[in-house]
C-alpha cells in the first residue's frame, strides 16, 4: 500500500496522518501520508514518532518475562512479595493479587486510575502509594477487565527488582539491544524527532489539535512509548522466535466481549490473542489523547503490521488498511467487524437496567423506545476532555445471552460488542471496551 492509497483513505475517514510498517520475510516496508499537526501542516513521514499508547504494555510485559527467565520474578507470587507497600481497598486482593493477574488484566482492580504523581524519577513509587483506595470492578480472577493501573504497578515492580527507573530499564533491556533509534518515552527525548500531535473532535466541533499532548508520566509502563511504525514491528520481530517470550502469546483468560472486531477471544501474558479461523494472531491496540495505534502479528507467518494515527475515525482506517495487508503478508483473513441484524426482536430489558460505575465512568442503562440506551458520563480527570454525557444505543445480538452492539461517538462507523455478565459471586457487570463496569444500583 503506497502513500497515495493511504492519502485517499485518510480523506475517507477524516484522519490527519498515518504511518504504516509491514514486516514480511525479515524485511520491513514503510509508508506514511497526511500531516502530524493540523495547525502546523507538518508532513507525516516514515521516521515520525507517534504515541503507541497501550501497546506499551506488551513492552512492559516483555521486560517482566525477561526477569522471570532471569529467576528474579515469579508470575504466581503476590505483588506484595516485591512491593510490600502495595495496597488497594480490598485487603484480600492486596494480599493475593499476583504478577500473572496484572499481566492478564484479571486482578479486578479498578483499571483507569490516571493519577498524576509528578515528573520525577519517583513517579511510579508515588503512583503505587496512590492506589490504596482503589476498589474492585470484579472479584480477583473472576473475569478479565482491562487494567491500566496494573501495568503502572508492574512498572514499579520492574524498578524494584532491577534498580533502574522504568524508562531506563526499557532502554537497557529492549530499545538499545534491538537497535531502535526512534523510540522514546519522555517528552524531552521525543522532541529530538518529528512527532505527531493528537487530534480530538468535541461534539458539534471540527477535528482539532488536542489541548494536551501526553498522559502523565505515572502511566508510562501502561502507555507512554512513542515510536515509529518501523521500530514497532522491529520490536514485534523479537516475539516471532521461540524461547521464554513464546509463553506470552498463550491464552490465559477469556475476554467476555471478545472475538468480534478489535477484541480478542483471549488475553495472554501481555498480548491480546486472536483466533482467526485456525490461525493464531497476537496484537495490541493503543489510544492516548487523540492518537491511536494498532499492531497485529502472525507468528506462524513471521509477519507483522503496525499502523499509527493521530485522530479521526482510526478504527475504520485500521480495518481498511490492515485487512488487505494481513491477507497479503500473513495469509490470514481478519474477521469482518460485527453489525446488528436488520430486524431486532423484542426483548425483556428489565434485568439489565440500572446504574453501572467504576473509576472514570458511569453508565445508566435505561429503557427507551422498546430498546435500551446507555447514558454514559466520563468522571474523574478525564471529564475535562468529555464534559457532557453521551449515549450508547444498544442493539441486540443475543439479548437472552446479554450480548449487544453499540457505537461510541469517537468511532461512529464501528460497532463495539457489549456483554452483560453475572459473575460467579452473583455480582452483575457490563463489559464494554474490554472493561467490566459493575452494577451499583438497580
Amino acid at each position: 500500500m503506497d502513500s497515495d492509497q493511504l492519502a485517499a483513505l485518510l480523506d475517507k475517514h477524516g484522519v490527519p496522518g498515518v504511518s504504516v510498517a509491514v514486516l514480511q520475510d525479515g524485511e520491513v516496508t514503510t509508508a506514511a501520508a497526511g500531516v502530524l499537526h493540523l495547525g502546523t501542516g507538518v508532513e507525516a513521514t516514515t521516521d515520525s514518532l507517534f504515541q503507541i499508547g497501550s501497546i506499551t504494555k506488551v513492552w512492559t510485559a516483555t521486560i517482566v518475562m525477561m526477569l522471570v527467565d532471569d529467576g528474579v520474578l515469579d508470575l504466581d507470587e503476590p505483588v506484595v512479595s516485591y512491593l510490600p507497600e502495595f495496597k488497594v481497598a480490598d485487603a484480600d486482593v492486596t494480599a493475593r493479587v499476583t504478577i500473572r493477574h496484572l499481566l492478564t488484566h484479571s486482578s479486578g482492580i479498578d483499571g483507569d486510575h490516571f493519577a498524576d504523581t509528578g515528573r520525577g524519577d519517583d513517579v511510579l513509587e508515588r503512583y503505587v502509594a496512590s492506589c490504596t483506595g482503589l476498589s474492585q470492578v470484579h472479584a480477583l480472577g473472576a473475569t478479565m477487565s482491562y487494567c491500566n493501573t496494573g501495568y503502572s504497578v508492574l512498572g514499579r515492580v520492574v524498578e524494584v527488582v532491577t534498580g533502574a527507573v522504568w524508562d531506563q530499564a526499557l532502554r537497557t533491556r529492549l530499545i538499545e539491544p534491538l537497535g531502535l533509534t526512534h523510540t522514546a518515552t519522555l517528552p524531552e527525548d521525543v522532541l529530538r524527532f518529528r512527532a505527531a500531535m493528537g487530534h480530538v473532535q468535541p461534539p458539534g466541533a471540527d477535528l482539532a489539535p488536542a489541548p494536551v499532548w501526553s498522559l502523565p508520566r505515572s502511566l508510562g509502563p501502561a502507555g507512554l512509548i512513542c515510536a515509529t511504525a518501523s521500530d514497532l514491528v522491529a520490536f514485534a520481530r523479537m516475539h516471532l522466535d521461540g524461547g521464554p517470550l513464546a509463553a506470552m502469546r498463550e491464552a490465559q483468560v477469556a475476554v467476555p466481549s471478545g472475538g468480534a472486531g478489535l477484541f480478542p477471544e483471549h488475553w495472554g501474558l501481555g498480548w491480546a490473542v486472536y483466533t482467526w479461523g485456525d490461525r493464531t494472531v497476537i496484537g495490541h491496540d493503543g489510544g492516548t489523547i487523540g492518537q491511536s495505534a494498532f499492531l497485529r502479528v502472525v507468528p506462524d507467518a513471521g509477519a507483522a503490521v503496525a499502523l499509527l494515527t493521530n485522530g479521526g475515525d482510526t478504527i475504520a482506517l485500521f480495518e481498511d488498511v490492515a485487512r488487505d495487508l494481513l491477507a497479503e503478508v500473513g495469509g490470514v483473513a481478519m474477521p469482518a467487524f460485527p453489525s446488528p441484524p436488520a430486524d431486532s426482536a423484542p426483548f425483556d430489558a428489565s434485568s439489565y437496567l440500572g446504574r453501572y460505575a467504576r473509576e472514570g465512568m458511569q453508565i445508566d442503562v435505561v429503557a427507551r423506545d422498546g430498546g435500551m440506551v446507555g447514558v454514559s458520563r466520563v468522571t474523574g480527570p478525564g471529564a475535562a476532555m468529555t464534559p457532557e454525557p453521551f449515549e450508547l444505543p444498544f442493539h441486540a445480538l443475543d439479548a437472552e445471552g446479554g450480548r449487544f452492539l453499540t457505537r461510541h461517538p469517537a468511532a461512529p462507523d464501528t460497532w463495539l460488542t457489549v456483554q452483560f455478565l453475572t459473575l460467579s459471586d452473583g455480582s452483575d457487570c457490563v463489559h464494554i471496551g474490554g472493561r467490566a463496569t459493575p452494577k451499583v444500583d438497580d
